[in-house]
Parts: C-alpha cells; structure tokens; sequence
C-alpha cells in the first residue's frame, strides 16, 4: 500500500512486512524519537557526543531532500514498526554501488532492548526485512555488519539472522573506560538466495 509520504526512489513507497512488522522510509517526523534513542544507547553507537534537537532535525531535512530522489544514495535508513507503532529504526550505510555493497545499521527503542531474547526476535525480524531491501530491490551481493564485542546477545542475534563471523577487529572502541573489540560479520546474496538448512 502507497501513501503520500516521502520515499527513496531506490526502493520506492511500498513498505516491506513480516508479520506485524515493517519497514518502510524513515520520516522527518520520526527524528526526534530517534535522536532521544542514540543519545540513550550513545556507548553502543559511533557517535562521539550527544546530539541535539537541532543537529538531528537539519540532518533528517538533508536527508529527505538529497538522498531520497537519488537512485544509487549512499544510505539508506528506514523505520521500522510494530502494528504501526515506531519501535526502531536503522538501515544499509556507507554503501558502494560500485562493489554492491553496503553495512546494516540497527537500533531498537531503549526500552525493548532490556529484554534480551525479545530484543534477538525482533533484530531478527529487521534483518530479515532489511535483506529483501538489500538483495530483491537494490540487488546488492554482500551486506556487512559491525558489533561491538561487550553485548553477546546483539552478536548472537546478528548471527542467527544469517550473518556469518568474518573476523574480530581488536579494540576497536572504548567504552566506560575499557577497549571493546568489534565482530565483524556478512551476509551474501547468494546466502540469502539459497539459505543454509539447519542440521
């Protein structure tokens, strides 16, 4: 179903459901509920301070205006909704149109990250989404994924979902004090034409 909100040409104004979750075009009207989010969960992010109304409200403007018309953005961010209800958002980052490739990017409303087995269903449920964008409308071949080693439950998500461990970069952030290394992980197009059947 279409609607009259702004869109990415590059996947155009359908959202993408699984059950009652989906994914569509992230809205101007939706930046102030994710700036509160990435200032709550800052350790997790690489993001160097907090932001504020107004950094977040100029960089959503920008976004709609310059990358939703383009047909090859370099970002891609989407909302991502339960029974219409904003729950968290995220998307495919830093992406190379040249290689088809890109990063997926995840972060879920403060609240539903304290429970953790809750929290993998529903990262889940956005990878899986967040893949048929990747490999059915922008037809790019690799995905990656970068985690930060101290929150075991995200990388175990991450891997359930499909993504296979290439490597760990050693301290790669600072948190609280303590160097954190980053697990670095992958998902091809080929993976997501032909799923690996569990023994």
């Amino acid at each position: 179903m279409t609607s009259d909100r702004p869109f990415y040409r590059a996947i155009g104004p359908d959202s993408f459901h699984r059950g009652d979750y989906h994914i569509e075009s992230v809205q101007r009207s939706d930046a102030e509920e994710i700036r509160k989010w990435r200032n709550e969960q800052i350790s997790v992010l690489r993001q160097g301070k907090p932001l504020t109304k107004e950094e977040q409200s100029a960089y959503f403007g920008e976004l709609i205006r310059l990358d939703f018309p383009m047909s090859q953005p370099e970002k891609i961010l989407v909302r991502f909704l339960y029974k219409d209800y904003l729950i968290g958002y995220g998307g495919i980052v830093h992406i190379d149109w040249h290689n088809l490739r890109g990063e997926v990017s995840f972060l879920l409303e403060t609240s539903r990250t304290v429970h953790h087995a809750k929290y993998k269903d529903e990262l889940f449920t956005f990878f899986e989404l967040i893949k048929v964008v990747a490999f059915e409308a922008l037809k790019l071949n690799k995905l990656t994924c970068e985690a930060y080693a101290h929150r075991q439950y995200h990388v175990e998500a991450i891997e359930l979902a499909g993504f296979t461990r290439e490597g760990i970069l050693r301290q790669q952030t600072k948190i609280n004090g303590a160097w954190i290394d980053a697990v670095v992980s992958s998902c091809l197009r080929s993976e997501y034409l032909n799923p690996r059947k569990l023994l």
